[in-house]
């Protein structure tokens, strides 16, 4: 985990611009509350909103780190906010839970390219109460990739997550061997989901890789906008029938009681459906409405 370290290389005056963006009252509490994990060597510190270590003493580099990039700090939660309103409804799908939990969510930053530019982010909601206590429980919501360089993203992000939908599944094997029971009993359930894995990463690649990486839509002629829709629908069949897979792997592991493994089960289908919905109400849903108010414009 070095986080911290990369993050300590970069200037907040060297990073394009946040163009201002109108919060609704979930966006705006959730950026209030976000709590922030970086790692440092092998320690992942938790970084309440003021910008105060939580979990442990903090070393001379993290302390260090926060006093001199509070303005990055500031920079680097806004932006994950506006991308999570754009490229995700990961809010909006564990709204419930977040305000349940006075709207405290966990922002964990993976570092995926090695010069403080490029993150993975796993986000956890916890009750504020129990935050230190039990930090155990806290319920995870869903994942992002972020760009610091790059706000603007091919495919609206899709690439990135159906990518993440495979690598999310070889890991998922790797954990089967150390926490089943007996990996064997569920070797039918694996290669069946193994399979609808490769076809929509396949299949989903092949319509990303025929489609323009950053659509005008307004360029668009109607039935261009109908092939559109079309094919990003293709793309959320493939992922609802693997979603319904691992939902019945899930079942079945909760029955067997295999609760060492089946909260990973449980985390990657919370992908699968932030990812399905994200199509239905960001991209679909945008595209459906483009379509519609394209034929009252032209009749």
């Amino acid at each position: 985990m070095n986080e911290i370290e990369e993050l300590m290389k970069v200037e907040v005056n060297n990073l394009p611009p946040l163009q201002p963006m109108l919060y609704d009252d979930l966006y705006q509490n959730v950026l209030k509350n976000l709590h922030l994990e970086l790692g440092s060597g092998p320690v992942l510190y938790l970084i309440s909103p003021s910008y105060s270590v939580l979990n442990t003493v903090p070393s001379d580099t993290v302390m260090d780190f926060l006093n001199r990039k509070e303005n990055l700090l500031n920079y680097l939660k806004e932006y994950i906010i506006q991308n999570l309103a754009i490229y995700t409804v990961i809010l909006e799908m564990s709204s419930y839970f977040i305000e349940q939990n006075s709207y405290l969510v966990l922002a964990r930053l993976m570092d995926r390219g090695g010069d403080g530019r490029k993150f993975e982010i796993k986000f956890y909601t916890h009750a504020p109460k129990e935050l230190l206590n039990n930090y155990k429980d806290k319920i995870y919501i869903g994942r992002d990739f972020i760009d610091l360089l790059n706000f603007k993203r091919k495919y609206w992000g899709l690439k990135d997550f159906i990518i993440s939908v495979k690598e999310q599944y070889d890991r998922l094997l790797d954990r089967a061997e150390a926490r089943l029971k007996n990996p064997i009993e569920y070797s039918s359930f694996f290669q069946e989901i193994k399979e609808s894995v490769n076809e929509a990463y396949n299949e989903s690649l092949l319509i990303l890789q025929s489609l323009p990486p950053y659509p005008e839509l307004d360029r668009l002629s109607a039935r261009e906008l109908i092939d559109l829709n079309n094919q990003f629908r293709e793309i959320t069949h493939f992922l609802v029938e693997l979603r319904d897979e691992v939902d019945e792997f899930e079942n079945l592991l909760r029955y067997n009681k295999e609760n060492d493994f089946v909260r990973y089960v449980t985390k990657y289908k919370k992908d699968l459906t932030n990812l399905i919905s994200y199509l239905n109400i960001k991209v679909n849903g945008v595209l459906g409405h483009r379509i519609f108010t394209y034929k009252f414009k032209h009749s």
